[in-house]
């Protein structure tokens, strides 16, 4: 069974008020600088910056660590379908990610026409969503199996 769309979302918010937090740090030892060089128009260019922090986020933690910080909260994680996940599965499943319009139309073209339960690109890349306690289970049994 995967992952809960509740829990799912929990996760998404937890690792979105990490991102603006980051964010918000960034502006601030950046600010100065910006301020002193008189580069203000460096500003408005902070919407692809963002875009480019959020990928590297998701693509980083689920990529090495299979689960973003929020995810782990909420003890969900992502798993390749065949193989090990790496960056390029988390690269592609969370592309959608960079602004709130692709990830709704990713969460409605995977609802309509596929699995109510896994988004498009999670399709794409071959992954899932699961709760930690199935990834035990699994391994368990795995290790079962091969003694």
């Amino acid at each position: 069974m995967q992952g809960s769309w509740g829990r799912r979302f929990i996760a998404l918010v937890v690792d979105a008020v990490i991102i603006i937090l980051f964010s918000w740090i960034l502006v601030a030892l950046t600010y100065p600088v910006i301020a002193l060089t008189n580069s203000f128009q460096i500003l408005g260019f902070w919407l692809l910056i963002l875009a480019f922090i959020i990928i590297i986020y998701f693509t980083y933690f689920e990529g090495k660590y299979g689960a973003t910080p929020g995810k782990n909260l909420m003890k969900l994680k992502v798993k390749a379908q065949n193989g090990d996940m790496d960056y390029m599965k988390a690269f592609i499943r969370n592309l959608s990610k960079i602004l709130w319009l692709p990830l709704i139309v990713d969460l409605l073209v995977g609802f309509l026409f596929g699995s109510p339960r896994k988004r498009y690109l999670d399709r794409l890349a071959k992954t899932e969503v699961v709760k930690v306690e199935e990834v035990e289970k699994s391994r368990k049994k795995l290790g079962q199996s091969i003694s």
